[in-house]
């Protein structure tokens, strides 16, 4: 069993693709979903792209990042939105993208 920022984690893998905004009525849900996996010891990987690449900044996002989700955000969607590639996200392309999907249990898109 694997240990990060004091979560112990199960081994099992949930990807998680977001493409809405922090406004659309399918964000709380993903948002839902990916804490009860976290409390369950499932470990996350959140990949935002297109209007999902605004979710990152914001305080739900970045709490799931404190808990232990590894959050990516794709480089171009931001550059897009003229959104700051900082340290909020691993800053991508769809390469990594292809690796969540490819390397998770599940995965899910919202």
């Amino acid at each position: 069993m694997a240990e990060l920022a004091g979560k112990k984690f199960v081994g099992k893998k949930l990807g998680v693709l977001l493409t809405v905004p922090p406004k659309h009525p399918n964000f709380r849900p993903a948002l839902a979903l990916m804490n009860a996996a976290i409390d369950d010891g499932v470990r996350v990987y959140l990949y935002c792209v297109d209007e999902g690449v605004r979710s990152v900044e914001t305080p739900d996002v970045q709490w799931l990042k404190e808990r232990g989700a590894s959050l990516f955000g794709c480089a171009y969607g931001a550059g897009r939105r003229n959104i700051p590639l900082d340290e909020r996200a691993a800053w991508s392309g769809l390469t990594v993208l292809a690796d969540v999907v490819g390397s998770t249990d599940r995965f899910v898109s919202f």
